[in-house]
């Protein structure tokens, strides 16, 4: 299942404009979100993160290192997601409409449920406690 979004981009001090943003999602591995940025060049930006990582983003500050995601309403745009991406090669603010998320995020539950996702292997919680060395 994907959609394409139009999102907002700022690049440091620098504000780019719009850059169209492919939502992925494979039913095969419900755990995990693709987003792909179409930037008008031949390679494109892939982000892969879990899908309860934007799911959390949408209600509050959610994630930390290379992804963080949090709700904001501005009177020029409305209920947005903001994504703070940083890479070897930059870091980059987006913006986009919430609701638009919500809805395309509601159909993937629709999809494959929370409980469902359970069976396609380990939750966040789980991998941290794995690599914090716990059993």
């Amino acid at each position: 299942m994907e959609e394409v979004l139009p999102l907002r981009i700022s690049l440091g001090e620098e504000v780019v404009g719009e850059v169209r943003t492919r939502f992925r999602f494979d039913a095969e591995r419900p755990y995990e979100v693709l987003l792909t940025f179409h930037l008008g060049r031949p390679d494109e930006a892939d982000w892969v993160f879990s899908r309860e990582l934007l799911r959390d983003g949408l209600c509050s500050l959610s994630g930390q290192g290379d992804v963080k995601l949090w709700p904001a309403y501005c009177p020029c745009h409305g209920s947005t997601l903001h994504l703070a991406l940083e890479s070897p090669h930059g870091s980059a603010l987006l913006e986009v409409s919430k609701p638009k998320v919500q809805s395309w995020l509601d159909r993937t539950y629709a999809l494959v449920s929370e409980e469902a996702e359970r069976a396609f292997g380990p939750t966040d919680a789980q991998l941290s406690e794995l690599l914090a060395g716990g059993a």
